[in-house]
């Protein structure tokens, strides 16, 4: 059986949320497989490398097995969420701890999937992604933007998901 090639990693203060929805509508088009932040023991990073034994590198190991990796996270204050900006701190480790480990990231595909309260993204919401894939050598493929009205995604983004997914399965 061949696996699928992309995973999402999930980051929100809520597991059963709005980003959860959005990610579980993107998964039933890609057939991705999805990782809850919330249910992995992840610390900040430590410039004392006394945290290398959490679930962080083994969470690595995994999603380097995809050639696509989607990032889902609410909007929070203009920003990505806590628990997505600790995961991405902790790439750090990748550069020092398990540098074979960071190697493998060289041309993974990234994507983004985002949602708030509203149907725009703040204008500079993209800049940590874009920068993080430039550094570690990956390729930034863009992002889906939504909102879910009474509790369901609306069609319009119904619509946008779809065409996103078409996206990460062709890595285009």
């Amino acid at each position: 059986m061949k696996k699928p090639n992309s995973i999402i990693i999930m980051g929100s203060s809520r597991s059963d949320g709005e980003t959860r929805k959005m990610a579980d509508a993107l998964a039933g088009h890609t057939d991705s497989k999805i990782i809850d932040l919330r249910e992995k023991k992840i610390s900040y990073f430590d410039y004392e490398h006394q945290n290398l034994d959490d679930d962080f590198f083994p969470t690595m190991e995994e999603i380097l097995q995809y050639d696509s990796i989607v990032f889902a996270t609410p909007v929070y204050w203009f920003s990505m969420s806590a628990i997505m900006k600790t995961f991405f701190d902790r790439f750090s480790d990748l550069l020092h701890q398990r540098k074979d480990l960071g190697y493998q990231m060289k041309g993974k595909n990234m994507f983004l999937l985002t949602n708030s309260s509203t149907a725009l993204l703040t204008k500079h919401f993209e800049t940590p992604f874009k920068d993080t894939a430039d550094y570690l050598s990956m390729e930034y493929k863009g992002y889906v933007h939504g909102y879910l009205k009474d509790g369901e995604l609306p069609d319009d983004i119904k619509d946008e998901v779809k065409k996103f997914a078409i996206k990460i399965k062709t890595g285009l």
